[in-house]
């Protein structure tokens, strides 16, 4: 049975592929190691392989797991990639470096404000619900323009970028496209798409970062 280092290994390589095979730049593409529901001894092994930047859904979950293994390792970069409330704006601007679900007014306003208090300025993407679904989180795709300058020019967050999770049962490469376009028009150049399933689509696409889990530490026990 192949480690968590061997798959990790493997991505990688496929990214490097992938990246030759769209004429992207080498190393254009940040893989995101998706941790969520792993323990943090789960984590360590693809740590000392060399991965640095990770991925979590909720904020407690990651202020349980992360302080160790970064007392540990050297360099790690943190990113929020689920769901976020106002109310746990604080403890999501201690802990993450980067933030992928910007997607309402009062969250935008919220992380700004603990920003300010904890001295952190950290990079922001917005989500864009490409498949209007109503049951996900994003913003539809016909008001990013707006929202966008709101967080930019009223609230005074770094937006750097747009992130999106296609619906499971649409082919994704027609939202990773939509979400490039919207990217463009507004002038932000990072692009949080593709997962486990999807992201070599992704990177044809311009994904700047990819989003993978299952393929590097296993399937996952939800319960």
């Amino acid at each position: 049975m192949s480690s968590a280092a061997d798959r990790l290994a493997n991505v990688q390589a496929d990214i490097r592929d992938a990246e030759a095979e769209f004429g992207r730049d080498a190393g254009s593409v940040t893989l995101i190691a998706v941790s969520k529901t792993f323990e943090a001894e789960d984590i360590r092994p693809v740590l000392a392989a060399g991965q640095r930047v990770f991925g979590e859904n909720r904020v407690q979950e990651a202020m349980h797991k992360w302080p160790g293994l970064r007392e540990d390792f050297d360099g790690i970069e943190l990113h929020l990639i689920g769901p976020l409330q106002s109310n746990k704006a604080k403890e999501a601007v201690a802990t993450f470096d980067v933030i992928h679900t910007v997607d309402r007014p009062k969250i935008a306003k919220a992380l700004k404000a603990e920003m300010d208090k904890q001295g952190r300025n950290l990079p922001c993407f917005i989500q864009v619900n490409t498949g209007e679904e109503p049951q996900k989180a994003g913003i539809p795709p016909k008001d990013v323009d707006d929202f966008f300058r709101l967080c930019r020019d009223e609230v005074g967050l770094t937006v750097v970028g747009l992130m999106c999770i296609p619906p499971v049962d649409e082919a994704p490469g027609e939202h990773f496209a939509l979400l490039e376009r919207i990217a463009a028009r507004n002038g932000l150049d990072r692009l949080s798409m593709g997962m486990s399933a999807d992201y070599h689509v992704a990177v044809g696409f311009g994904a700047t970062h990819v989003r993978v889990g299952s393929a590097i530490f296993g399937s996952r026990d939800y319960g």
